[in-house]
């Protein structure tokens, strides 16, 4: 069985236990979503691809608007995955789930700082000047909040948002760790990074001086994303294919979450103790659509905004 796999975490450990049980042996093709989406296409009938996985619910509701994807009658997986995490037309599922929130060094910052501070676009106050560190405009991780934000709140709120941002001279990283690595250091106190970043983090360092707060717990909760997967529509082994998407949602799903620390996207499996410790949060109801449709109008209002 061929999995078309935009997601490059530690994937050996879930799927040789998989193959193990079952005896049906998996095999990868790596690449962007893009690239994949597109082989898909290309590849059409000819094509090897049995399951499309990737790490974004943007471009699982694109996979699904291109018509490349099998719907599914599974009630283990309705049972597994929350609504909102899975297509409404059976098409993709959600397996893996990641927080991207607020981040700060509690040597420079009181929880209580966020009292009045405590969504997205609290970090727009001028409190937050000169102390603030985020991901670049190319991330698809800031795209996808800023899409989600859009869908929430609408272009001129957000646009006004962003901008806040921009004007507290947001110091743009590169990437996730550097910029928990700018908190810790105390180059800028306060940022926003997926919480598993912090994990693997304090694996290596557990006196690591940042802390996790949970944004807009009493507003729309904290933003989080998937990684999923479908059944391609020309699979040759479509029954193997859903086998395999039912066994990482339900017995498999600590197996595929836990080595990156993500967050089990089926309520009755706990995570994994390094992100437990991060306690309880209530997220932000996530719209496949939105991260998907509204990707392009968040890239165009980062631009806007003047956010590099």
């Amino acid at each position: 069985m061929q999995i078309y796999s935009a997601r490059h975490y530690d994937l050996e450990g879930a799927f040789k236990e998989f193959q193990d049980e079952t005896g049906i042996t998996v095999e990868f093709i790596s690449g962007s979503d893009a690239e994949l989406l597109q082989r898909i296409k290309a590849e059409a009938a000819d094509g090897e691809a049995d399951v499309f996985m990737t790490v974004d619910a943007g471009a699982l509701w694109n996979a699904g608007q291109e018509g490349v994807l099998k719907p599914i009658e599974s009630a283990a997986l309705a049972d597994a995955v929350p609504a909102d995490l899975r297509d409404s037309g059976n098409q993709w599922f959600g397996l893996a789930m990641r927080a991207r929130t607020t981040m700060y060094n509690p040597d420079k910052v009181k929880p209580t700082d966020f009292d009045a501070t405590s969504t997205y676009a609290g970090l727009a106050d001028p409190k937050w000047k000169d102390r603030l560190c985020m991901r670049d405009s190319t991330s698809a991780y800031t795209q996808s909040l800023v899409a989600s934000l859009i869908g929430l709140d609408g272009y001129d709120k957000t646009l006004a948002t962003v901008k806040g941002w921009v004007a507290n001279n947001v110091d743009i990283k590169s990437n996730d760790v550097e910029l928990l690595k700018a908190i810790d250091a105390g180059t800028c106190d306060v940022g926003i990074t997926n919480h598993y970043y912090l994990a693997r983090e304090l694996k290596k360092n557990a006196n690591l001086k940042v802390t996790p707060f949970w944004a807009s717990q009493a507003g729309a909760g904290t933003h989080v994303n998937i990684s999923g997967a479908g059944v391609v529509k020309t699979s040759d082994n479509a029954a193997q294919a859903q086998q395999l998407i039912e066994w990482l949602a339900t017995k498999g799903q600590s197996s595929f979450v836990d080595g990156n620390h993500e967050y089990p996207v089926n309520e009755s499996v706990k995570p994994e103790p390094v992100i437990a410790e991060f306690g309880e949060f209530t997220r932000m109801p996530l719209s496949a659509e939105a991260y998907g449709s509204k990707n392009a109008d968040a890239v165009k209002l980062l631009s806007e905004a003047g956010y590099k």
